[in-house]
């Protein structure tokens, strides 16, 4: 497949192919408070190159995470104790846009694959070991920069970020703030980085708004079915799609 663009004319296939999909992620998010991004990049990477799909997951991730961050009186005494990770995050992506373009080609899918795997195996295999204050101060930054350089050559964002923020050991309504702030610091990275690769036309930001719509109503009806089915066997059952798909494409950019 080209690594051209299709934004500027995206086929009325891809177009509803992208619609569903984002509606699907909103669903993932709306039970289990994650999930918007990768469902999309997993999902997309098939049908065309992961910086085409990460410029269409823009807004949807970066409104959608910056809802997650309520309440904001709260988010504050949050915001000042990740900021140093979220420094790292930025740095990692812009150096990693800088060092490695735009998430395109081969070899970004095979990445994508990678990373799927592996946040789906430390999510259902790993164990949190809790994080110390005094390491905070250095392993902060350094999660954020790795977690950047994976966000610029994949558009995921959630490894090695949850794990860590997982680590930390925050109370569950401010974890999810975190995984809000961190998400929406990513979104806006990978945007820049995008940018400066020439990846997020005009055309792009559009459409990109045109997905919020199904992904919010995604969210709706997620919240609506995580209060009848259980989180804990929906999560799992989430994070082995992510798998076999992560998998999926790592074989077949290999065969």
């Amino acid at each position: 497949m080209p690594d051209a663009s299709p934004l500027s004319s995206l086929p009325t296939t891809l177009l509803i192919l992208s619609i569903a999909t984002f509606a699907l992620a909103g669903v993932v998010k709306g039970v289990v408070g994650l999930g918007l991004p990768t469902v999309a990049m997993a999902v997309l990477a098939l049908a065309m190159t992961p910086a085409d799909a990460a410029a269409l997951l823009v807004v949807p991730s970066l409104v959608t995470n910056f809802w997650q961050m309520r309440p904001w009186p709260a988010m504050w005494p949050l915001l000042r104790r990740l900021l140093p990770m979220q420094a790292g995050v930025v740095a990692g992506t812009l150096f990693g846009a800088w060092l490695l373009g735009a998430p395109a080609g081969a070899w970004a899918r095979a990445a994508l694959g990678v990373a799927l795997l592996g946040y789906a195996a430390w999510s259902l295999l790993g164990s949190v070991r809790p994080v110390a204050p005094r390491t905070e101060r250095w392993l902060g930054p350094l999660t954020g920069a790795i977690t950047g350089i994976v966000t610029a050559a994949t558009g995921v964002f959630a490894v090695p970020a949850v794990p860590y923020l997982q680590a930390l050991g925050l109370p569950r309504a401010a974890l999810m703030q975190a995984m809000g702030l961190s998400f929406s610091v990513s979104t806006a990275a990978l945007a820049l980085g995008l940018q400066a690769n020439g990846r997020f036309p005009t055309a792009a930001l559009g459409l990109s708004l045109v997905m919020l719509a199904p992904a919010l109503l995604g969210m709706l009806a997620g919240q609506w079915l995580g209060q009848r089915l259980s989180p804990a066997v929906f999560r799992r059952c989430f994070l082995l799609s992510m798998a076999a798909l992560g998998l999926y494409m790592v074989l077949r950019e290999l065969i």
